[in-house]
């Protein structure tokens, strides 16, 4: 049987070999950056960054969603973003994915959301056929862009703002 649940900082262990694993699946694992540590530091306590929900089989970890809240202001009403989705390979093909995006939708519906939103590696065709088949479609009309590293640091070294960044 398949359960899903809230992670608490108790999870970071599971959360993080789910990102070691989403990263091998991909052929990056080169680019994983982030510790467990990280988990517990920013997925935990008294404002996390993220929330993730832990799917379990018997009992077992079988899979995790780490999202975190998103508002679209052209819809006018908040969502969700999820930022890693992971499966394990024993439970895959057994419905762990399809019920931790149940719960994600009915708990974001919950709160008062009503979308989910995501990005899936170009190469992973399976993520992308499994996302199509729960109704999660490939939007023609949207491109992500992003600013990392170095080119990060330079837009945040560009502010010539006077006052503190945290105003």
């Amino acid at each position: 049987m398949v359960s899903v649940r809230f992670a608490t900082v108790a999870d970071a262990d599971d959360i993080f070999s789910a990102l070691v694993g989403i990263a091998e699946t991909v052929k990056e694992l080169h680019k994983l950056k982030s510790t467990v540590d990280d988990i517990r530091r920013f997925g935990f306590g008294e404002a996390p960054a993220f929330e993730t929900l832990i799917a379990e089989f018997d009992g077992r970890f079988a899979g995790c969603c780490l999202y975190f809240p998103s508002f679209s202001t052209w819809i006018g009403r908040p969502g969700v973003y999820v930022q890693d989705f992971y499966v394990a390979a024993d439970f895959r093909g057994q419905g762990v994915g399809e019920r931790l995006l149940q719960r994600l939708a009915a708990v974001t519906r919950a709160r008062g959301g009503c979308y989910i939103r995501l990005a899936v590696d170009t190469l992973n065709y399976r993520a992308q056929a499994f996302y199509t088949r729960v109704g999660i479609k490939h939007s023609d009309t949207e491109q992500i862009h992003a600013a990392y590293d170095q080119d990060f640091d330079a837009l945040a070294d560009a502010d010539r703002d006077d006052r503190p960044a945290s105003d």
